[in-house]
């Protein structure tokens, strides 16, 4: 099976091969990747000293091979279930000795395919090392292994009255997100993965255990790494412990939507909340599509207009000052029909709409798939950025939605394509590209939280400029001169 170069720049008469087209050719100014596969010898080490966790079949190297993009590509030659730091670094040594691939692998859900096998390789699980090791209450932090998923997390220090903040909609594993420095619609309040890990375990690519960071809630003391792995998507190491903030279980929470007949009034709107200081918990925009698409399949009955979902956390006269100052903003925006969600069962009704809006939109199209992309801008641009990419998805005649962290400048845009319209989908990648070089030129990023992976990689040029990535890839050469971590990722 071919990679897939669909996300990459082609000329006007030449498709490329990925899961929505005919294989064709890649252009030949595209990145060209060698496959290093698994010796005999390495495949023997590894099924010697792992046993039934060492698995070589097709299906599960097949489970394995693919993420939630577009890409297409061989799956890894071997999969390897760890379930300690020490058998992490088992893997990573004999890895590093035969000069082969590791790719670490959470739950499966990236968008951008970073967790694809594209010089073939090692598939190595750690979604078993999933273990809460610490809970310190009175420091406001945990310890956990990085298969833990955000849900089980919650799940287990609820009853302590902590709650970890960071919320990208999938039950992603910690280690997952930490990798695509994940943030989510609490971001707007409680920031992202970068704000919220303080210290972290690492096998690097000689199979050396090292720790970067402390318990401690801030340090002079040398160069950042755990900035520096957060955020590196596997490409420097892989994770093995994460030493997280966390905070205490707000006492109140309420949750509320507006309507509007105008997606630039919503922003605005949102513009003023974030101007007044007004400590919005969450601040979430659907697109008239969207709330279309939601009430079809959670059956919701909301006005279908572009909607703000937003959430509010304090005392109970604190949530009561922050929505009240919120709705007068609104009115002050033509926002209408302004309704509370004051029950735990009102809320979750709310966000797991919210959360499962991808599939309501893919969903709305029968045998569709969804080319999805992210981007960040200063909120000052949102309006503009937003309105622009859904004009040109209209002109285009693409079904599509967007959704948006407004509060924090980050939106996605998903653009419903029939699978076996090569034409369709080169479209929706040709939008894709113009929404993101929108962004950029309008002082934003390509990516506000999928990550680079391998959609986004030929952005990065044109946002960090050549001597930044000169920095990059000799950061990289240093880590990892054989180039085993993640390879083929972020940059070729």
């Amino acid at each position: 099976m071919p990679i897939c170069f669909s996300a990459f720049t082609w000329p006007d008469n030449a498709l490329s091969a990925c899961l929505f087209c005919p294989p064709m050719n890649a252009p030949a100014s595209l990145p060209a990747f060698t496959r290093r596969p698994v010796s005999a010898e390495l495949r023997e080490a590894l099924q010697q000293r792992f046993g039934a966790r060492c698995h070589t079949a097709q299906a599960m190297r097949e489970q394995h091979g693919v993420d939630e993009s577009i890409f297409s590509v061989e799956p890894p030659d071997v999969v390897v279930f760890a379930q300690s730091t020490a058998e992490v670094a088992e893997v990573v040594t004999l890895a590093a000795q035969h000069k082969v691939p590791v790719i670490p692998f959470g739950a499966g859900s990236s968008l951008e395919g970073h967790l694809l096998a594209v010089e073939g390789g090692i598939s190595l699980d750690v979604s078993g090392m999933n273990a809460i090791l610490a809970v310190n209450t009175e420091d406001l932090t945990v310890t956990v292994q990085p298969g833990v998923t955000r849900e089980q997390l919650n799940r287990e220090i609820r009853h302590q009255g902590l709650f970890f903040p960071i919320d990208p909609g999938a039950d992603a594993t910690i280690g997952g997100m930490c990798a695509t420095r994940a943030s989510g619609t609490n971001a707007v309040r409680y920031g992202t993965m970068r704000e919220n890990v303080l210290a972290l375990e690492v096998v690097t690519a000689s199979g050396e255990v090292i720790r970067t960071g402390t318990r401690a809630k801030k340090s002079s003391a040398g160069y950042d790494l755990t900035r520096l792995m957060v955020g590196s998507e596997g490409t420097l190491g892989v994770m093995t412990e994460i030493t997280l903030k966390v905070y205490p279980l707000p006492e109140a929470v309420s949750a509320a939507t507006c309507m509007f007949e105008d997606i630039s009034d919503a922003v605005r709107a949102v513009m003023d909340i974030i101007q007044m200081g007004v400590p919005i918990a969450r601040c979430e925009l659907l697109d008239t599509a969207s709330v279309r698409f939601v009430n079809a399949y959670s059956q919701l009955g909301l006005p279908e207009k572009t909607m703000l979902l937003m959430e509010f956390h304090g005392s109970p006269a604190g949530v009561q000052e922050q929505a009240e100052t919120v709705q007068a903003i609104t009115d002050e925006h033509q926002g209408s029909a302004f309704a509370w969600a004051n029950t735990p069962e009102e809320r979750t009704r709310l966000w797991t709409a919210r959360h499962t809006s991808y599939f309501a939109a893919v969903q709305s199209r029968p045998g569709c798939k969804c080319i999805t992309t992210d981007t960040c801008v200063p909120i000052s641009r949102l309006a503009d950025s937003l309105l622009a990419c859904i004009a040109d998805a209209e002109a285009a005649r693409i079904p599509h939605f967007l959704l948006g962290h407004v509060g924090d400048g980050n939106f996605h845009m998903g653009y419903l394509v029939d699978p076996n319209d090569a034409a369709e989908c080169a479209l929706a990648e040709q939008l894709s590209d113009k929404l993101v070089q929108r962004a950029i030129e309008m002082g934003g990023t390509c990516t506000g939280e999928h990550g680079v992976g391998l959609h986004k990689m030929r952005f990065l040029p044109q946002e960090c400029g050549e001597g930044a990535l000169d920095m990059m890839r000799a950061i990289k050469q240093a880590l990892d001169p054989h180039r085993i971590m993640n390879p083929g990722k972020i940059f070729a």
